[in-house]
């Protein structure tokens, strides 16, 4: 299974918008199975559906920036502003838009610290919120991480 599009809609792509069909299995089979009666545990649900931390993680890692966001909320957009005004690529997760968006935020909260949206990871690392990443923005450190990601993935793709 892969995000709803809605869930994925504010997707930056270089020099325009669009929708990313990112991965993240698992989230509608899960809510599918525990719908069907077939239990109330994740264990019954076997190995085929990630938890939503192994969802997150997958996502993280596969993608340079990830901003998990609510689509009414104020400072996520704040955020988004900024990766796009700066035209980089990034991958937005709306919770609110996820029908199981509160399990996803848990498991943030449990990598983070953190319970509040926007959550921010740039080369696979946790860099805080809106008011964080603005700062690190400012200060002209946002733009070298996200270059090193990019630079990773090209030495990468060099050696496969």
């Amino acid at each position: 299974m892969s995000w709803p599009r809605a869930a994925l809609a504010g997707s930056r792509l270089t020099g325009r918008r669009g929708g990313s069909a990112g991965q993240l299995r698992g989230a509608a089979s899960a809510g599918a199975a525990a719908a069907s009666g077939m239990g109330n545990s994740a264990s019954s649900l076997g190995n085929s559906a990630p938890t939503p931390l192994n969802q997150i993680q997958e996502t993280i890692s596969s993608n340079c920036v990830v901003i998990f966001s609510k689509t009414s909320c104020s400072y996520c957009t704040m955020a988004k502003k900024i990766f796009h005004d700066m035209n980089v690529n990034y991958k937005v997760v709306e919770l609110d838009m996820l029908e199981y968006g509160n399990q996803f935020q848990d498991a943030l909260y449990k990598m983070t610290g953190e319970r509040t949206v926007p959550s921010i990871f740039v080369n696979g690392t946790f860099i805080g919120g809106a008011t964080d990443t603005h700062k690190l923005h400012k200060e002209g450190k946002l733009l070298p991480l996200v270059h090193q990601c990019y630079l990773k993935k090209s030495e990468r793709k060099e050696f496969q």
